[in-house]
């Protein structure tokens, strides 16, 4: 990390707060004004001159204040930012947010987006683990009508998977509770990712038993229990980065609503974030995403790694209120933690 004097980083400070308060280009008088700096105005000038030459700031126009660039946001979230501890009153808040959502859990996804969204006032964004990496509890086959069965799939997380089944011969209700029997038996307490290699092996054991029906239920296991699709992303309250100054260009709203609607690119952004657990933080650029080059990503990994890990966060402009984001992110992702650790320890 880059050495500053202790007088650079006050001025440093002073200027991103203030520019996370107004979205203004911050003039030497204001830090004057607001830092506990004993310096005339000139001076301050020259040490505004120093951290631009440096990179932490730019000068938008020739007679207008600094604002802090990608490079002084960082130095001050790694090096200066003071984090506003949430109150136990939101603390409860958040909790009572998840009461009646924990047994869903889609609707247990959807309720920490809208969570992460009105607390921080930006966008919340929620990205469940991979269907392969959820461990298998419990499936039950329904007969439909002749050769269309519904399959309805429970992972110990309480995650549910509802897939309609074609098979190309008839089976009844009792051979499919046969069926139900012997798949839970075999499978449960299994990861998903394990449980068609599970299967192919049966399948090659009971070849040479000879035993129509567990082929039969080998082969619906198979079609039912499918996990390459494309991962859900949830987000939440994109409207709410309408009220930023910095996305009142037309065609950069746009952009960042594409990027919303589609998916595909803050999926691959997740998954990337995925590597480091805890709390991470990404500015414009560091995103590689062209659409939200004027915002920022709060991120946090919940879950336990090899069992159910997922990642959580919120997307807001750059000069967003990092002491206030990051513990709501933060605490969030550990209480979705153990909400989840509370369903993983209930009996299979």
């Amino acid at each position: 990390m880059i050495l500053l004097s202790e007088r650079s980083k006050k001025v440093l400070k002073t200027i991103v707060k203030d520019y996370i308060d107004t979205g203004e280009p911050v003039g030497s008088r204001t830090v004057a004004k607001k830092s506990d700096l004993n310096l005339s105005p000139a001076t301050i000038r020259n040490v505004m001159a120093d951290l631009e030459e440096m990179g932490f700031l730019f000068q938008p126009h020739t007679s207008a204040g600094r604002v802090p660039t990608e490079k002084g946001f960082r130095f001050f979230v790694d090096a200066l930012l003071e984090l506003k501890e949430l109150s136990l009153l939101e603390r409860e808040e958040i909790r009572s947010n998840y009461q009646g959502c924990k047994a869903d859990i889609s609707e247990l996804m959807r309720r920490t987006c809208k969570i992460l969204s009105a607390f921080s006032h930006y966008t919340g964004i929620v990205m469940p683990p991979p269907l392969q990496e959820t461990i298998f509890k419990h499936i039950e086959f329904i007969r439909i009508r002749r050769n269309q069965i519904l399959a309805i799939f429970v992972a110990s997380s309480g995650l549910v998977q509802n897939r309609v089944v074609e098979m190309e011969e008839d089976l009844s209700q009792d051979e499919l509770d046969k069926v139900t029997n012997y798949l839970n038996d075999l499978l449960t307490g299994l990861p998903l990712r394990e449980v068609r290699e599970r299967i192919v092996e049966e399948m090659r054991r009971e070849k040479m038993a000879y035993d129509d029906l567990l082929q039969k239920a080998l082969q619906l296991g198979g079609k039912a229990l499918v996990t390459e699709q494309e991962r859900d992303l949830y987000i939440e309250g994109q409207v709410n980065i309408l009220d930023e100054p910095e996305f009142a260009d037309i065609e950069q709203m746009k952009g960042l609503f594409k990027a919303f609607e589609e998916k595909s690119l803050l999926v691959k952004l997740l998954d990337r974030s995925m590597k480091a657990e805890g709390v991470q933080i990404l500015f414009g650029s560091e995103c590689e995403i062209t659409a939200i080059e004027r915002c920022s990503l709060i991120t946090s990994t919940y879950g336990q790694p090899g069992r159910f890990l997922g990642i959580l966060g919120v997307i807001g402009p750059v000069r967003m209120n990092y002491s206030r984001v990051i513990p709501v992110v933060d605490f969030t992702a550990k209480l979705l933690t153990d909400i989840l650790e509370s369903e993983w320890s209930s009996p299979l």
